[in-house]
Protein backbone atom coordinates (compact mmCIF):
# COMPACT_ATOMS: atom_id res chain seq x y z
CA UNK A 1 0.00 0.00 0.00
CA UNK A 2 1.26 3.55 -0.75
CA UNK A 3 3.13 5.76 1.97
CA UNK A 4 2.03 9.18 0.79
CA UNK A 5 -1.42 10.44 0.30
CA UNK A 6 -3.65 9.05 -2.53
CA UNK A 7 -4.68 11.54 -5.18
CA UNK A 8 -8.42 10.33 -6.18
CA UNK A 9 -7.96 9.91 -10.54
CA UNK A 10 -10.74 10.15 -12.90
CA UNK A 11 -13.09 8.02 -14.64
CA UNK A 12 -10.82 9.12 -17.78
CA UNK A 13 -7.77 7.51 -16.39
CA UNK A 14 -9.83 4.10 -15.27
CA UNK A 15 -11.30 3.68 -18.57
CA UNK A 16 -8.55 4.77 -21.31
CA UNK A 17 -5.49 2.73 -23.00
CA UNK A 18 -4.53 -0.02 -20.64
CA UNK A 19 -6.59 0.48 -17.77
CA UNK A 20 -9.68 0.41 -20.01
CA UNK A 21 -8.78 -2.99 -20.71
CA UNK A 22 -8.44 -4.29 -17.38
CA UNK A 23 -11.18 -2.57 -16.19
CA UNK A 24 -13.27 -4.19 -18.86
CA UNK A 25 -11.89 -7.64 -17.91
CA UNK A 26 -12.31 -7.26 -14.40
CA UNK A 27 -15.64 -5.97 -14.34
CA UNK A 28 -16.39 -8.63 -16.96
CA UNK A 29 -15.93 -11.25 -15.19
CA UNK A 30 -18.69 -9.93 -12.33
CA UNK A 31 -20.85 -8.93 -15.21
CA UNK A 32 -20.82 -12.87 -16.04
CA UNK A 33 -21.29 -14.45 -13.23
CA UNK A 34 -24.34 -11.68 -12.22
CA UNK A 35 -25.93 -11.77 -15.76
CA UNK A 36 -25.74 -15.96 -14.91
CA UNK A 37 -27.85 -15.21 -11.71
CA UNK A 38 -30.64 -13.59 -13.08
CA UNK A 39 -30.74 -15.59 -16.46
CA UNK A 40 -31.20 -18.94 -14.11
CA UNK A 41 -33.96 -17.40 -12.02
CA UNK A 42 -35.81 -16.57 -15.09
CA UNK A 43 -36.12 -19.30 -16.78
CA UNK A 44 -36.30 -21.85 -13.84
CA UNK A 45 -40.18 -21.81 -14.26
CA UNK A 46 -39.35 -23.35 -18.19
CA UNK A 47 -36.80 -25.57 -17.16
CA UNK A 48 -38.60 -27.45 -14.13
CA UNK A 49 -42.18 -27.49 -17.46
CA UNK A 50 -39.49 -29.13 -19.91
CA UNK A 51 -37.28 -31.59 -17.13
CA UNK A 52 -39.55 -31.46 -13.97
CA UNK A 53 -37.91 -31.64 -10.60
CA UNK A 54 -40.15 -28.74 -9.28
CA UNK A 55 -39.94 -30.31 -5.94
CA UNK A 56 -35.92 -29.77 -6.24
CA UNK A 57 -36.76 -25.67 -7.71
CA UNK A 58 -35.03 -23.87 -4.57
CA UNK A 59 -31.79 -26.02 -4.77
CA UNK A 60 -30.83 -24.33 -8.13
CA UNK A 61 -30.21 -21.44 -5.89
CA UNK A 62 -29.48 -23.08 -2.75
CA UNK A 63 -26.10 -25.40 -4.42
CA UNK A 64 -25.42 -22.31 -6.40
CA UNK A 65 -24.83 -20.11 -3.73
CA UNK A 66 -23.13 -22.73 -1.29
CA UNK A 67 -20.71 -23.58 -4.36
CA UNK A 68 -20.16 -20.00 -4.64
CA UNK A 69 -19.10 -18.91 -1.26
CA UNK A 70 -16.51 -22.28 -1.02
CA UNK A 71 -15.21 -20.70 -4.38
CA UNK A 72 -14.64 -17.59 -3.13
CA UNK A 73 -13.54 -18.65 -0.31
CA UNK A 74 -10.78 -20.37 -2.01
CA UNK A 75 -10.08 -17.75 -4.83
CA UNK A 76 -6.85 -16.23 -2.81
CA UNK A 77 -5.24 -19.94 -3.03
CA UNK A 78 -5.76 -20.19 -6.35
CA UNK A 79 -3.91 -16.62 -6.78
CA UNK A 80 -1.12 -17.86 -4.75
CA UNK A 81 -0.65 -21.21 -6.66
CA UNK A 82 -1.57 -20.46 -10.01
CA UNK A 83 -0.65 -16.51 -10.26
CA UNK A 84 -3.43 -14.44 -11.47
CA UNK A 85 -3.73 -15.08 -15.16
CA UNK A 86 -4.15 -19.14 -15.03
CA UNK A 87 -6.39 -18.75 -11.61
CA UNK A 88 -8.85 -16.27 -14.16
CA UNK A 89 -8.69 -18.98 -17.22
CA UNK A 90 -9.61 -21.56 -14.94
CA UNK A 91 -12.28 -20.12 -13.51
CA UNK A 92 -13.29 -19.02 -16.80
CA UNK A 93 -13.02 -22.75 -17.88
CA UNK A 94 -14.82 -24.07 -15.30
CA UNK A 95 -17.65 -21.98 -15.80
CA UNK A 96 -18.59 -22.75 -19.24
CA UNK A 97 -17.99 -26.60 -18.84
CA UNK A 98 -20.72 -26.22 -16.98
CA UNK A 99 -22.78 -23.91 -18.21
CA UNK A 100 -22.63 -26.45 -21.01
CA UNK A 101 -23.83 -28.97 -18.79
CA UNK A 102 -26.64 -27.10 -17.27
CA UNK A 103 -27.87 -26.06 -21.36
CA UNK A 104 -27.75 -29.90 -22.27
CA UNK A 105 -28.98 -31.37 -18.69
CA UNK A 106 -31.70 -33.88 -19.52
CA UNK A 107 -32.93 -34.00 -15.69
CA UNK A 108 -33.14 -32.12 -12.90
CA UNK A 109 -30.19 -33.93 -11.50
CA UNK A 110 -27.58 -33.03 -14.40
CA UNK A 111 -29.20 -29.11 -13.71
CA UNK A 112 -28.30 -29.32 -10.04
CA UNK A 113 -25.08 -30.94 -11.11
CA UNK A 114 -24.23 -28.07 -13.15
CA UNK A 115 -25.29 -25.37 -11.39
CA UNK A 116 -23.30 -26.41 -8.39
CA UNK A 117 -19.98 -25.88 -11.13
CA UNK A 118 -21.57 -22.83 -12.00
CA UNK A 119 -21.54 -21.77 -7.92
CA UNK A 120 -17.64 -23.16 -8.30
CA UNK A 121 -16.58 -21.20 -11.28
CA UNK A 122 -18.87 -18.32 -10.73
CA UNK A 123 -17.75 -17.88 -6.99
CA UNK A 124 -13.82 -18.41 -7.75
CA UNK A 125 -14.52 -15.67 -10.68
CA UNK A 126 -16.00 -13.48 -8.40
CA UNK A 127 -13.38 -13.26 -5.79
CA UNK A 128 -10.44 -13.07 -8.42
CA UNK A 129 -11.71 -9.88 -9.80
CA UNK A 130 -11.97 -8.31 -6.47
CA UNK A 131 -8.93 -9.75 -5.56
CA UNK A 132 -7.34 -8.24 -8.76
CA UNK A 133 -7.89 -4.94 -8.49
CA UNK A 134 -5.25 -4.81 -5.55
CA UNK A 135 -2.87 -5.60 -7.99
CA UNK A 136 -3.90 -4.70 -11.18
CA UNK A 137 -4.41 -1.24 -10.54
CA UNK A 138 -2.73 1.47 -8.83
CA UNK A 139 -3.93 2.94 -5.25
CA UNK A 140 -5.72 5.98 -6.38
CA UNK A 141 -8.01 4.08 -9.10
CA UNK A 142 -9.55 1.20 -6.42
CA UNK A 143 -12.69 3.06 -5.71
CA UNK A 144 -12.79 3.99 -9.25
CA UNK A 145 -12.84 0.24 -10.00
CA UNK A 146 -14.94 -0.99 -7.19
CA UNK A 147 -17.09 1.27 -8.54
CA UNK A 148 -17.06 -0.26 -11.95
CA UNK A 149 -17.21 -3.83 -10.65
CA UNK A 150 -20.22 -3.11 -7.99
CA UNK A 151 -22.46 -1.69 -10.66
CA UNK A 152 -22.14 -4.69 -12.77
CA UNK A 153 -24.84 -6.12 -10.80
CA UNK A 154 -27.15 -3.18 -11.67
CA UNK A 155 -26.34 -3.93 -15.63
CA UNK A 156 -27.36 -7.75 -14.61
CA UNK A 157 -30.44 -6.86 -13.13
CA UNK A 158 -31.80 -5.21 -16.59
CA UNK A 159 -30.03 -7.36 -19.00
CA UNK A 160 -30.23 -10.82 -17.25
CA UNK A 161 -33.68 -11.08 -17.30
CA UNK A 162 -34.61 -9.42 -20.58
CA UNK A 163 -31.95 -12.37 -21.87
CA UNK A 164 -33.26 -15.41 -19.99
CA UNK A 165 -37.48 -14.34 -20.92
CA UNK A 166 -36.17 -14.20 -24.75
CA UNK A 167 -35.65 -17.55 -24.41
CA UNK A 168 -38.07 -19.05 -22.00
CA UNK A 169 -40.47 -17.29 -24.15
CA UNK A 170 -39.20 -19.14 -27.77
CA UNK A 171 -39.22 -22.19 -25.48
CA UNK A 172 -35.78 -22.51 -26.28
CA UNK A 173 -34.28 -22.02 -22.86
CA UNK A 174 -31.37 -23.90 -23.14
CA UNK A 175 -29.87 -21.44 -25.29
CA UNK A 176 -29.77 -19.39 -22.90
CA UNK A 177 -26.88 -21.13 -21.13
CA UNK A 178 -25.40 -21.64 -24.35
CA UNK A 179 -25.53 -17.31 -24.85
CA UNK A 180 -23.13 -17.43 -22.07
CA UNK A 181 -20.42 -19.00 -23.60
CA UNK A 182 -19.21 -16.74 -26.00
CA UNK A 183 -19.16 -13.84 -23.77
CA UNK A 184 -16.64 -16.08 -21.15
CA UNK A 185 -14.64 -16.68 -24.26
CA UNK A 186 -14.39 -13.01 -25.22
CA UNK A 187 -13.57 -12.65 -21.36
CA UNK A 188 -10.91 -15.18 -21.53
CA UNK A 189 -9.23 -13.61 -24.40
CA UNK A 190 -9.55 -10.14 -22.49
CA UNK A 191 -7.43 -11.86 -19.65
CA UNK A 192 -4.53 -13.39 -21.51
CA UNK A 193 -3.82 -10.23 -23.46
CA UNK A 194 -4.26 -8.01 -20.10
CA UNK A 195 -4.15 -9.45 -16.87
CA UNK A 196 -0.53 -10.50 -16.59
CA UNK A 197 1.06 -10.03 -13.35
CA UNK A 198 4.49 -9.01 -14.88
CA UNK A 199 3.05 -5.83 -16.09
CA UNK A 200 0.69 -4.76 -13.22
CA UNK A 201 0.11 -1.48 -12.62
CA UNK A 202 0.46 -1.59 -8.66
CA UNK A 203 4.13 -3.46 -8.22
CA UNK A 204 4.21 -2.66 -4.34
CA UNK A 205 1.08 -5.87 -4.35
CA UNK A 206 3.20 -8.79 -4.29
CA UNK A 207 1.61 -12.69 -4.66
CA UNK A 208 0.76 -13.81 -0.83
CA UNK A 209 1.23 -16.97 0.65
CA UNK A 210 -1.84 -18.47 1.53
CA UNK A 211 -3.16 -21.52 2.87
CA UNK A 212 -7.17 -22.44 2.73
CA UNK A 213 -8.93 -23.75 6.66
CA UNK A 214 -10.84 -26.00 3.89
CA UNK A 215 -12.47 -27.57 7.48
CA UNK A 216 -14.19 -24.19 8.26
CA UNK A 217 -14.86 -23.20 4.72
CA UNK A 218 -16.72 -26.27 4.52
CA UNK A 219 -18.29 -25.55 7.71
CA UNK A 220 -19.72 -21.90 6.54
CA UNK A 221 -20.72 -23.93 3.48
CA UNK A 222 -23.16 -26.28 5.69
CA UNK A 223 -24.12 -23.47 7.66
CA UNK A 224 -25.55 -22.08 4.24
CA UNK A 225 -27.17 -25.23 3.44
CA UNK A 226 -28.60 -25.78 7.14
CA UNK A 227 -30.57 -21.85 6.50
CA UNK A 228 -31.65 -23.09 3.22
CA UNK A 229 -33.30 -26.53 4.27
CA UNK A 230 -35.05 -24.99 7.26
CA UNK A 231 -36.47 -21.97 4.54
CA UNK A 232 -37.93 -24.72 1.93
CA UNK A 233 -40.35 -25.51 4.81
CA UNK A 234 -43.62 -23.26 5.02
CA UNK A 235 -43.80 -23.94 8.73
CA UNK A 236 -42.57 -20.75 10.46
CA UNK A 237 -40.79 -22.72 13.38
CA UNK A 238 -38.64 -24.91 10.44
CA UNK A 239 -37.27 -21.28 9.17
CA UNK A 240 -36.50 -20.29 12.40
CA UNK A 241 -34.79 -23.70 13.30
CA UNK A 242 -32.85 -23.73 10.00
CA UNK A 243 -31.49 -19.78 11.42
CA UNK A 244 -30.56 -20.41 14.81
CA UNK A 245 -29.01 -23.83 13.64
CA UNK A 246 -26.86 -22.33 10.53
CA UNK A 247 -26.00 -19.05 13.12
CA UNK A 248 -24.58 -21.46 15.57
CA UNK A 249 -21.89 -23.36 13.30
CA UNK A 250 -21.13 -19.64 11.99
CA UNK A 251 -20.54 -19.08 16.17
CA UNK A 252 -18.42 -22.43 16.59
CA UNK A 253 -16.63 -21.49 13.10
CA UNK A 254 -15.81 -17.42 14.50
CA UNK A 255 -14.46 -19.55 17.95
CA UNK A 256 -12.05 -21.77 15.96
CA UNK A 257 -10.67 -19.09 13.66
CA UNK A 258 -9.58 -16.97 16.81
CA UNK A 259 -7.51 -19.73 17.72
CA UNK A 260 -3.98 -18.82 18.48
CA UNK A 261 -2.03 -20.77 15.69
CA UNK A 262 -4.66 -21.51 13.43
CA UNK A 263 -4.45 -21.13 9.66
CA UNK A 264 -7.46 -18.33 9.35
CA UNK A 265 -10.04 -18.07 7.42
CA UNK A 266 -10.72 -14.36 8.11
CA UNK A 267 -7.79 -11.74 8.62
CA UNK A 268 -7.20 -10.48 12.06
CA UNK A 269 -9.56 -8.19 13.77
CA UNK A 270 -12.18 -9.74 11.59
CA UNK A 271 -14.23 -10.99 14.44
CA UNK A 272 -14.65 -8.22 16.09
CA UNK A 273 -16.63 -4.75 15.85
CA UNK A 274 -14.27 -2.65 17.07
CA UNK A 275 -11.84 -3.45 15.07
CA UNK A 276 -11.54 -2.19 11.90
CA UNK A 277 -11.62 -5.15 9.80
CA UNK A 278 -14.35 -6.52 12.20
CA UNK A 279 -16.32 -3.20 11.45
CA UNK A 280 -15.82 -3.26 7.46
CA UNK A 281 -17.03 -6.89 7.02
CA UNK A 282 -20.04 -5.85 9.62
CA UNK A 283 -21.54 -3.10 7.49
CA UNK A 284 -20.41 -6.01 4.26
CA UNK A 285 -22.97 -8.19 5.78
CA UNK A 286 -25.48 -5.69 7.11
CA UNK A 287 -25.83 -3.91 3.87
CA UNK A 288 -26.07 -6.93 1.81
CA UNK A 289 -28.61 -8.28 4.08
CA UNK A 290 -30.73 -5.22 3.55
CA UNK A 291 -31.34 -5.87 -0.30
CA UNK A 292 -32.44 -8.90 -0.09
CA UNK A 293 -36.31 -7.34 0.06
CA UNK A 294 -36.38 -7.46 -3.27
CA UNK A 295 -36.74 -11.17 -3.71
CA UNK A 296 -40.88 -9.93 -2.51
CA UNK A 297 -41.42 -7.26 -4.02
CA UNK A 298 -42.61 -7.94 -7.12
CA UNK A 299 -44.78 -10.31 -5.43
CA UNK A 300 -46.40 -7.26 -3.55
CA UNK A 301 -46.71 -5.23 -6.27
CA UNK A 302 -48.44 -7.54 -8.38
CA UNK A 303 -50.77 -8.86 -5.26
CA UNK A 304 -51.20 -5.28 -3.71
CA UNK A 305 -50.92 -2.79 -6.83
CA UNK A 306 -52.59 -5.19 -9.52
CA UNK A 307 -49.01 -4.65 -11.48
CA UNK A 308 -47.96 -7.17 -14.56
CA UNK A 309 -45.14 -9.37 -14.05
CA UNK A 310 -43.10 -7.32 -16.30
CA UNK A 311 -43.60 -3.36 -14.83
CA UNK A 312 -43.47 -5.28 -11.40
CA UNK A 313 -39.92 -6.68 -12.14
CA UNK A 314 -38.28 -3.79 -13.49
CA UNK A 315 -39.55 -1.65 -10.58
CA UNK A 316 -37.62 -3.41 -8.46
CA UNK A 317 -34.64 -3.26 -10.81
CA UNK A 318 -34.47 0.60 -9.73
CA UNK A 319 -33.05 -0.81 -6.36
CA UNK A 320 -30.25 -2.02 -8.26
CA UNK A 321 -30.46 0.81 -10.48
CA UNK A 322 -29.85 3.16 -7.42
CA UNK A 323 -26.73 0.51 -6.44
CA UNK A 324 -25.09 0.93 -9.63
CA UNK A 325 -25.85 5.04 -9.79
CA UNK A 326 -24.59 5.32 -5.96
CA UNK A 327 -21.49 3.48 -6.92
CA UNK A 328 -20.85 5.53 -9.85
CA UNK A 329 -21.04 9.23 -8.41
CA UNK A 330 -19.18 8.10 -5.16
CA UNK A 331 -16.12 6.29 -6.27
CA UNK A 332 -13.29 8.52 -6.36
CA UNK A 333 -14.81 11.23 -3.93
CA UNK A 334 -12.29 13.46 -1.93
CA UNK A 335 -11.56 11.73 1.10
CA UNK A 336 -13.90 13.83 3.13
CA UNK A 337 -16.61 13.66 0.70
CA UNK A 338 -16.02 9.79 0.82
CA UNK A 339 -16.45 10.03 4.52
CA UNK A 340 -19.37 11.88 4.40
CA UNK A 341 -21.04 9.11 1.78
CA UNK A 342 -20.04 6.24 3.75
CA UNK A 343 -21.38 7.55 7.02
CA UNK A 344 -24.96 8.64 5.18
CA UNK A 345 -25.24 5.43 2.90
CA UNK A 346 -26.55 3.47 5.47
CA UNK A 347 -28.96 6.46 6.65
CA UNK A 348 -30.29 6.63 2.85
CA UNK A 349 -31.13 3.05 2.47
CA UNK A 350 -33.04 2.83 6.48
CA UNK A 351 -35.06 5.79 5.74
CA UNK A 352 -35.97 4.47 2.01
CA UNK A 353 -37.38 0.96 3.73
CA UNK A 354 -39.19 2.72 6.09
CA UNK A 355 -40.66 4.94 3.54
CA UNK A 356 -41.62 1.58 1.51
CA UNK A 357 -43.39 0.56 4.52
CA UNK A 358 -45.49 3.13 4.45
CA UNK A 359 -45.90 3.37 0.77
CA UNK A 360 -45.88 -0.35 -0.71
CA UNK A 361 -48.99 -1.43 1.63
CA UNK A 362 -50.93 1.87 0.89
CA UNK A 363 -53.60 0.16 -1.75
CA UNK A 364 -54.05 3.66 -3.27
CA UNK A 365 -50.64 5.20 -3.69
CA UNK A 366 -50.77 4.58 -7.36
CA UNK A 367 -53.28 6.48 -7.84
CA UNK A 368 -51.86 9.41 -6.06
CA UNK A 369 -48.55 11.62 -6.57
CA UNK A 370 -47.15 9.77 -3.95
CA UNK A 371 -46.16 6.79 -6.04
CA UNK A 372 -42.96 9.52 -7.41
CA UNK A 373 -42.57 8.46 -3.63
CA UNK A 374 -42.66 5.11 -3.80
CA UNK A 375 -40.03 5.42 -7.16
CA UNK A 376 -37.26 6.91 -5.07
CA UNK A 377 -37.75 5.24 -2.30
CA UNK A 378 -36.90 1.82 -4.55
CA UNK A 379 -34.06 3.80 -5.72
CA UNK A 380 -33.33 4.99 -2.38
CA UNK A 381 -32.44 1.18 -0.87
CA UNK A 382 -29.60 0.74 -3.68
CA UNK A 383 -28.42 4.08 -4.03
CA UNK A 384 -27.37 4.04 -0.10
CA UNK A 385 -25.38 1.29 -0.40
CA UNK A 386 -23.94 2.10 -3.48
CA UNK A 387 -23.25 5.46 -1.67
CA UNK A 388 -20.73 3.62 0.60
CA UNK A 389 -19.87 0.57 -1.00
CA UNK A 390 -16.77 1.14 -3.59
CA UNK A 391 -15.07 3.10 -0.56
CA UNK A 392 -16.26 0.48 2.03
CA UNK A 393 -14.45 -2.37 -0.31
CA UNK A 394 -11.50 -0.43 -0.88
CA UNK A 395 -10.86 0.58 3.04
CA UNK A 396 -10.89 -3.62 2.68
CA UNK A 397 -7.03 -3.12 1.10
CA UNK A 398 -6.13 -0.28 3.36
CA UNK A 399 -7.33 -2.08 6.54
CA UNK A 400 -5.90 -5.19 6.27
CA UNK A 401 -3.25 -6.57 8.44
CA UNK A 402 -0.17 -6.87 6.23
CA UNK A 403 0.78 -9.75 4.54
CA UNK A 404 -3.19 -11.05 4.49
CA UNK A 405 -4.65 -8.45 1.99
CA UNK A 406 -5.61 -11.69 -0.38
CA UNK A 407 -7.61 -13.45 2.27
CA UNK A 408 -9.08 -9.93 3.28
CA UNK A 409 -10.48 -9.16 -0.30
CA UNK A 410 -11.69 -12.98 -0.81
CA UNK A 411 -13.03 -13.00 2.36
CA UNK A 412 -15.31 -9.78 1.60
CA UNK A 413 -17.09 -11.87 -1.17
CA UNK A 414 -18.02 -14.70 1.40
CA UNK A 415 -19.35 -12.42 4.23
CA UNK A 416 -21.54 -10.43 1.28
CA UNK A 417 -22.89 -14.06 -0.18
CA UNK A 418 -23.30 -15.35 2.99
CA UNK A 419 -25.41 -12.46 3.92
CA UNK A 420 -27.43 -12.59 1.27
CA UNK A 421 -28.30 -16.07 1.86
CA UNK A 422 -29.09 -15.32 5.37
CA UNK A 423 -30.64 -12.39 4.62
CA UNK A 424 -33.81 -13.97 1.90
CA UNK A 425 -33.86 -16.73 4.23
CA UNK A 426 -34.84 -14.31 7.36
CA UNK A 427 -37.09 -12.30 4.88
CA UNK A 428 -38.71 -15.38 3.66
CA UNK A 429 -39.63 -16.32 7.57
CA UNK A 430 -40.82 -12.74 8.04
CA UNK A 431 -43.25 -12.53 5.03
CA UNK A 432 -44.36 -16.08 6.13
CA UNK A 433 -45.06 -15.47 9.65
CA UNK A 434 -46.98 -12.21 8.94
CA UNK A 435 -49.90 -13.90 6.77
CA UNK A 436 -48.36 -13.94 3.31
CA UNK A 437 -49.70 -17.41 2.91
CA UNK A 438 -52.22 -17.68 5.16
CA UNK A 439 -54.57 -15.90 4.87
CA UNK A 440 -52.88 -14.50 1.61
CA UNK A 441 -54.22 -13.02 -1.13
CA UNK A 442 -54.20 -8.67 -1.18
CA UNK A 443 -54.41 -8.74 3.28
CA UNK A 444 -52.11 -11.28 3.44
CA UNK A 445 -49.41 -9.04 1.34
CA UNK A 446 -50.21 -6.01 2.99
CA UNK A 447 -49.22 -7.44 6.15
CA UNK A 448 -46.26 -9.40 5.18
CA UNK A 449 -44.97 -6.12 3.12
CA UNK A 450 -45.41 -4.07 6.73
CA UNK A 451 -43.68 -6.36 8.50
CA UNK A 452 -40.80 -7.18 5.84
CA UNK A 453 -39.81 -3.74 5.39
CA UNK A 454 -39.41 -2.11 9.10
CA UNK A 455 -37.54 -5.21 10.14
CA UNK A 456 -35.48 -4.56 7.07
CA UNK A 457 -34.54 -1.13 7.85
CA UNK A 458 -33.08 -2.64 10.94
CA UNK A 459 -29.89 -3.93 9.29
CA UNK A 460 -29.02 -0.43 7.76
CA UNK A 461 -29.73 1.16 10.74
CA UNK A 462 -27.30 -0.63 12.70
CA UNK A 463 -24.28 -0.40 9.54
CA UNK A 464 -25.28 3.34 10.53
CA UNK A 465 -23.67 3.38 13.79
CA UNK A 466 -20.67 0.66 12.67
CA UNK A 467 -19.45 2.41 9.86
CA UNK A 468 -18.28 5.43 12.27
CA UNK A 469 -15.49 2.88 13.02
CA UNK A 470 -14.68 2.14 9.20
CA UNK A 471 -14.89 6.29 8.68
CA UNK A 472 -12.72 6.44 11.83
CA UNK A 473 -10.29 3.42 10.18
CA UNK A 474 -9.99 5.34 6.84
CA UNK A 475 -9.04 8.67 8.82
CA UNK A 476 -6.50 6.87 10.24
CA UNK A 477 -4.84 5.56 7.19
CA UNK A 478 -4.90 8.27 5.52
CA UNK A 479 -3.14 10.27 8.38
CA UNK A 480 -0.75 7.44 8.61
CA UNK A 481 0.00 8.37 4.30
CA UNK A 482 0.50 11.55 5.05
CA UNK A 483 3.19 11.40 7.35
Amino acid sequence: MSQHPVTPASWGELLSGRNGLRSLAVAGGVALHAVNVYIATTILPSVVRDIGGLEYYAWNMTLFVAASIMASALSAKAFDALGLKRAFLMAIALFSVASTVCALAPSMGWMLFGRTLQGLGGGLLLGLCYSSIRVVFPERLWTRAMGLTSSMWGVATLSGPAIGGVFAQSGHWRWAFGAILPVAAGLAWLVIREINENTVSNAEAPRQKVNVPVGKVALIVLSVLVVSAGSLSTAVYWNALGIVAGLAVALYVSRLDQRPGTVRWLPDGAWSVRQAMGSIYACVGLMSTAITVEIFIPYFLQTIHGFEPLPAGYMTALMSLGWTAGSISSSGRESKTARVLMRSGPAVSAVSLLGLFALVPWLGVMDSAWVWALVVCMAGVGLGIGMCWPHLLAQVFRSAPSGQESIASSAMITIQLYALALGSTLAGMIVNAAGMTNPGGVQGAVSASSALFVLFAIPPAIAFFVMARVVAAKRETEQRARQ
